[in-house]
């Protein structure tokens, strides 16, 4: 059950943005969009603690990358910042992407094209650890 969770999703494209918000949406979540990885930390750092259950980053983002944003939330001198779940969700799959962004901070990796299923079975097994 994902329903009255909140997720922050740091994604650029708009077309991308709308159907992981819509996929979201439908099981309950609610969904803060970042157009790129300098608005997704800004946004983090604005949140109040715990006001984010999860964090989904795309890897490939203008400004500022989803590797960078992760390493600079882990930083921030808040409790939340080194729990919340925070899975890659992005086109870069293959073992040494995922590896990279393991060392980035990230807790996992969801590949895009997104299959729905699974992307939900990803979110639930980081938010029921919580």
């Amino acid at each position: 059950d994902l329903s009255g969770k909140r997720v922050l999703l740091c994604e650029d494209h708009p077309l991308n943005q709308e159907i992981t918000k819509t996929l979201l949406e439908n099981k309950g979540m609610s969904v803060k969009i970042a157009g790129d990885g300098r608005q997704g930390l800004d946004a983090f750092k604005e949140s109040k603690i715990g006001e984010f259950d999860l964090v989904l980053m795309d890897i490939r983002m203008p400004v500022m990358d989803g590797y960078e944003a992760t390493r600079q939330i882990r930083a921030l001198p808040r409790l939340d910042a080194r729990n919340v779940p925070i899975i890659a969700i992005t086109a870069d799959a293959f073992g040494e992407d995922v590896e990279k962004c393991l060392q980035a901070g990230m807790n996992g990796h969801i590949a895009k094209p997104v299959d729905p299923k699974a992307m939900y079975e990803v979110l639930g097994s980081y938010l029921e650890k919580q």
